[in-house]
């Protein structure tokens, strides 16, 4: 029979070894959680008998981009077979590993599994393990691995804690950051922490359970500058973020006092970070506002503009075609989306990192004011937050200037595939 030969570094050996039924591992980014689940998906299918193993993740593309190729490459010698587009494998002893998606629980119904693993578990609700997945390994007394890097004190945080108390002999938790794996030299961590937020190094490098803080933006970190202090170098980059059309000439005393208005995010981004050279904003009709778009994107010529995508968009889409056919200016505008995140999460990952490292300096104007008001008082129910939520959509937009002599060696991979950091 074949002998695989399973390599993993101390730490993740640790974890390996250790007879627990349920494990909870907590850890930092480019740790080997994914590694580690691989190795312990094959070994526990080619133990058991009668049932098989399970690997899920937030989305089924998600587990089929984390894990299929490990599984492939790991577990050649032993793989049978393997099925492409429903991502299962069937080991040489006829047992079947299945990769599958939390986001499709009826998938995860009605079977009986020897072995279990969980991938970012803070990123799934919490009932698709306590009603679905716990009652699958009841039949054979079914063992499971929690992995992930913590965010915030959610479900995983209330799972690693009960696994802490160490009452129940059935659990044991482990926690590690990413400079644990030596694999990954300490000074590539301390790299990302220079462009990191200090709460977004420690949750994702340090595996910290820490919660978000209500003091996210401080005004210490903000950098001015004068129109002539404007970097030489760099591209012009412009963000909207629409909010309800209204009839300004109708407008009556305080009625539209509360509503939200259109902001336009002008920014330079360069080799060092952004120049915001202006956020135009205002409420204003279809019309005006369309007018405000095209002529800050006529002024500056912007390497890319982008609206977030909906029904605003698609509103605002024939009155600008019209403004491009009128004037023979013509722009492609691309798609900005909250991708699944709350609000108040995007625009911290977006901008407290850049703004806490100095990477952010404001052209002074009479924007800087409304501006400085809604960041530092940010997040806020009371206060609008339409000038910063144009600025974080920047991210999404924004090509980082860098020097091609940082990659001429032969050797060179992005240290996470995902982020290409």
């Amino acid at each position: 029979m074949t002998q695989l030969q399973v390599k993993l570094h101390e730490k993740q050996r640790e974890v390996f070894d250790d007879q627990h039924r349920f494990r909870v591992v907590a850890a930092g980014r480019r740790f080997g959680k994914s590694r580690l689940a691989a190795w312990l998906l094959l070994i526990e299918a080619l133990q058991s008998e009668t049932k098989d193993v399970f690997y899920v993740a937030p989305t089924f593309q998600q587990a089929k981009d984390i894990m299929w190729g490990v599984l492939k490459d790991l577990g050649q010698d032993v793989i049978q077979s393997a099925h492409e587009n429903t991502s299962v494998l069937t080991l040489v002893n006829g047992r079947k590993i299945y990769l599958k998606g939390a986001d499709r629980p009826d998938t995860l119904r009605g079977v009986g599994l020897h072995f279990l693993v969980i991938d970012e578990y803070a990123d799934i609700k919490a009932n698709v393990w306590e009603q679905i997945l716990r009652p699958a390994l009841a039949d054979v007394q079914g063992k499971a691995l929690f992995i992930g890097t913590p965010k915030g004190r959610n479900h995983f945080y209330e799972l690693y804690k009960y696994a802490e108390k160490g009452t129940d002999e059935d659990w044991k938790e482990f926690h590690y950051s990413s400079y644990d794996n030596p694999l990954i030299p300490a000074t590539e961590i301390e790299a990302a922490k220079t462009s990191m937020s200090s709460f977004a190094f420690r949750q994702e490098f340090l595996a910290s359970f820490q919660a978000a803080s209500r003091d996210i933006f401080k005004e210490e970190w903000i950098e001015y500058g004068e129109e002539e202090d404007e970097p030489a170098n760099g591209n012009f980059y412009i963000a909207v973020d629409l909010a309800g059309f209204v009839a300004v000439d109708k407008e009556a005393g305080n009625k539209n006092r509360k509503l939200d208005e259109t902001a336009i995010a002008i920014v330079k981004v360069h080799s060092d970070g952004w120049w915001v050279k202006e956020i135009r904003h205002g409420r204003w009709d279809i019309q005006e506002t369309c007018k405000e778009i095209f002529n800050a994107v006529q002024n500056y010529m912007p390497t890319k503009i982008g609206i977030e995508k909906g029904s605003l968009k698609n509103a605002a889409a024939p009155y600008l075609n019209d403004l491009m056919r009128e004037n023979n200016t013509y722009f492609r505008i691309e798609d900005l989306n909250h991708g699944n995140r709350k609000k108040s999460e995007r625009i911290i990952w977006s901008l407290q990192g850049l703004f806490e490292n100095r990477k952010v300096t404001l052209e002074r104007g009479e924007w800087n004011a409304p501006f400085l008001d809604q960041l530092t008082n940010f997040p806020n129910s009371q206060l609008h937050d339409d000038l910063v939520d144009a600025l974080a959509y920047i991210q999404q937009i924004a090509m980082v200037e860098v020097s091609y002599d940082d990659f001429e060696q032969e050797d060179y991979e992005a240290l996470d595939a995902v982020s290409g950091y």
